[in-house]
C-alpha cells in the first residue's frame, strides 16, 4: 500500500482542504487519474509548488503513472529557474496558468500541464520516482533522487511513530517542495487522515483562522518557526484540537527544546522533535513525546526499520558512550544519490542503503543521540577546534543573531547587530581564542532558505 495508489480506499474521508472546501479521497483519486492520461510515463515534470489541490494532485498523478516530479518552489528567483529548465529539459512543467509561454495540454485548479518543446534525451531510471532540492542547493543543479521504496517506506514510518490517525487534519506550515513539508503530506495521506492546505505563514491572522475553524490536529515547524511561535506567545493559546506538534529541519536549541516540551505536555499535546535529511527521503530518527522534556537537545532513536550508528576518522564504528563521530545512517529510505545533470537520472542506486550524513554526533547511554556539529562546521584556530554551530548556538543564546564563517585561524562574525566590539569580545570569551582570530561584519539580516536554514554560501568572508 502507498499514499499515491489506492487513494479511493478511503472513500468520503476528506483529504483535502483549501479555501473553506473539502475534497474527499474518492474525489481527489478521479482527479489524479484525469491528469495521469495526459503525461507519458518515464517522463521528466518540472512541479511549480504551492500548498494547493493543484499542486498535490500533479504530484500524486505523476507518481501514479511513473512520470518523474521535480518539486520546484515556486517562489525561485526567474533566473534560477530558468537555468533549471535549460540544464534538465522536462519536456513537461505542471504550474500555474500563465507561468511559462508553452502549449497547454490540460488545465485545471488554475494549473496548466505546458509542453516545453524540449525533447529528452536520457531514459530515466525505473526505479527514480522523485527529485528534490537539499536544503544548501536551491536553484543549483544539484538534486536528490529518491525511490518508490524510499518515499512508500519513510512515509510508514513517520506515520507509525507518529501513530498517525485518519482523523488527524494536519496544516501546513512549509512548503510542499521542502522534504520535510512533503514527508507530512505523505504520511498523513497513507493514513487516510486530511491535510489543510495553505500558503499562509503562521506570522498572519488568515493561518490561526484556518487552523481553528478546520479544527487541525497538528503541524510541524523548523527551529525558527518555534521561534516565532514564542513570540507568539503559542503556549498561552486555546487550541483544543491540536494533539501533536513536531519539530525538525534543523537543531532545535535545548532551552527552546525543554521549554516547549515542557509546556506542550502541560497542555496535553505531544511535542516530537526529529532529524533528518532530504538524502534520507525525509525522517531518520525521532524522540519519543514521553521523553521530549527529558532528551531535551537530542534528535533521537532511530525511525523504525532505519539503523543509526557513529564513526571516527577512519571510519571505525564508535560503541563508547559520549564520544563524537560522524553519523551514518542505514534504511530503506536512504535515496539513490545525487544528480547534478540530466545523465545522473539514468543512474541506480549508489548509496545501497547507507548514508554519511556529515553531522557530528553523540549518543548518549540510553542510546539516545545528540548533534553536536557538521563534519564541515569546524575551524582549527591556533591550534583549537572550533564548532561554529555550537559558537553561533553559545552567542545566540546571549542575544546576538549572527552566523559564522570562515577558514582555519580566522573567524567572521556575520550578524545584524552594530555592536562590533561587544560581540567579538564575547565570541573570544567562549572559545578562549584572542580577538584577533575574529572579524566582523554587520548585514541587514541573515540569510536563510525557505526552511529557516542560514545560507552560508551566500556569507562573503574578505
Amino acid at each position: 500500500m502507498t499514499f499515491y495508489e489506492e487513494l479511493d480506499r478511503y472513500g468520503a474521508n476528506i483529504a483535502l482542504f483549501e479555501e473553506s472546501r473539502s475534497i474527499s479521497y474518492a474525489s481527489l483519486k478521479n482527479a489524479t487519474e484525469q491528469f495521469a492520461q495526459h503525461v507519458p510515463a518515464g517522463k521528466l515534470v518540472f512541479v511549480v509548488c504551492k500548498n494547493n489541490v493543484a499542486t498535490v494532485t500533479g504530484y500524486l498523478g505523476l507518481l501514479q503513472k511513473k512520470a518523474v516530479p521535480a518539486l520546484i518552489a515556486s517562489t525561485l528567483a526567474s533566473e534560477l529557474f530558468d537555468s533549471l529548465l535549460k540544464l534538465y529539459k522536462p519536456e513537461y512543467l505542471w504550474a500555474p496558468e500563465g507561468f511559462y509561454p508553452g502549449k497547454i495540454i490540460y488545465k485545471t485548479e488554475g494549473y496548466a500541464l505546458i509542453s516545453t518543446g524540449y525533447t529528452q534525451e536520457v531514459a530515466l531510471h525505473k526505479d527514480l520516482a522523485l527529485l528534490l532540492t537539499t536544503s544548501g542547493s536551491t536553484g543549483s543543479p544539484k538534486l536528490v533522487r529518491q525511490s518508490y521504496q524510499n518515499i512508500s517506506s519513510n512515509a510508514a514510518s513517520i506515520a507509525e511513530y507518529l501513530h498517525i490517525q485518519s482523523t488527524d487534519r494536519a496544516i501546513t506550515t512549509l512548503p510542499m517542495n521542502y522534504t520535510y513539508g512533503l514527508s507530512i503530506i505523505q504520511s498523513h495521506l497513507l493514513m487516510g487522515a486530511a491535510v489543510i492546505l495553505t500558503e499562509c505563514s503562521i506570522m498572519e491572522k488568515e493561518f490561526w483562522r484556518l487552523l481553528k475553524e478546520e479544527r487541525a490536529t497538528t503541524f510541524g515547524g523548523v527551529p525558527y518557526t518555534y521561534e516565532m511561535l514564542k513570540k507568539l506567545r503559542f503556549l498561552r493559546m486555546d487550541l483544543p484540537h491540536i494533539r501533536y506538534l513536531t519539530q525538525a529541519g534543523g537543531k532545535l536549541g535545548k532551552e527552546m527544546h525543554a521549554e516547549f516540551a515542557e509546556g506542550l505536555r502541560a497542555k496535553g499535546i505531544d511535542f516530537i522533535v526529529m532529524y533528518g535529511q532530504a538524502e534520507a527521503t525525509a525522517r531518520m530518527s525521532y524522540v519519543p513525546a514521553d521523553q521530549a522534556a527529558e532528551k531535551a537537545g537530542s534528535i533521537g532513536l532511530p525511525i523504525p526499520g532505519g539503523k543509526i550508528s557513529l564513526v571516527d576518522g577512519e571510519n571505525h564504528i564508535i560503541e563508547t558512550a559520549d564520544t563524537v563521530g560522524e553519523l551514518v545512517y542505514e534504511g530503506a529510505n536512504v535515496t539513490l544519490g545525487y544528480a547534478n545533470c540530466p545523465e545522473d537520472l539514468s543512474l541506480g542506486d549508489e548509496r545501497q542503503g547507507v548514508l554519511f550524513t556529515g553531522d557530528m554526533a553523540k549518543r548518549d547511554a540510553d542510546g539516545y543521540y545528540y548533534i553536536v556539529g557538521r563534519k564541515k562546521r569546524f575551524l582549527k584556530m591556533f591550534g583549537n577546534r572550533v564548532n561554529l554551530d555550537e559558537l553561533e548556538g553559545l552567542l545566540h543564546k546571549d542575544g546576538f543573531e549572527v552566523a559564522c564563517a570562515g577558514e582555519d585561524d580566522h573567524l567572521c562574525l556575520f550578524s545584524t547587530h552594530d555592536d562590533e566590539a561587544l560581540l567579538v569580545q564575547r565570541a573570544a570569551e567562549l572559545t578562549g581564542i584572542n580577538r584577533s582570530a575574529f572579524s566582523y561584519r554587520q548585514i541587514p539580516r541573515i540569510p536563510r532558505n525557505e526552511s529557516g536554514k542560514v545560507l552560508y554560501s551566500q556569507l562573503i568572508i574578505d
